[in-house]
């Protein structure tokens, strides 16, 4: 049997060649999340605190389910309050109009 020399020649076109695939197989079969996520997983991805999460839960605003002591949270809910709390770029720079009505004093 004889040996054959592997050069980085062989080694970057290999390495194109892996990609390529990758990218096809991506293509095909994008990434799918998961369903339900552990707490951790979603303080990660929302970057939140533990104590922000847990308020989140506690008022309402973030639906979740447990199950024997783990807290398990849909990948939708999360999208969806989102989506519901999402705020125009635009608005961000106007003041709000102050709604409170001040009291004259008399002299």
């Amino acid at each position: 049997m004889a040996a054959q020399i592997i050069t980085t020649e062989d080694l970057y076109l290999f390495k194109l060649e892996l990609l390529e695939e990758l990218k096809c197989l991506l293509i095909q079969n994008p990434l799918q999340t998961k369903k339900w996520l552990k707490s951790p997983e979603v303080r990660a991805l929302l970057s939140i605190s533990p104590g922000t999460l847990q308020h989140l839960r506690v008022n309402g605003t973030l639906p979740y389910t447990k199950v024997g002591g783990v807290i398990y949270y849909a990948y939708e809910d999360i999208e969806r309050m989102l989506e519901k709390h999402k705020q125009n770029t635009q608005d961000k720079g106007e003041e709000k109009p102050n709604n409170k009505q001040t009291k004259s004093k008399k002299l």
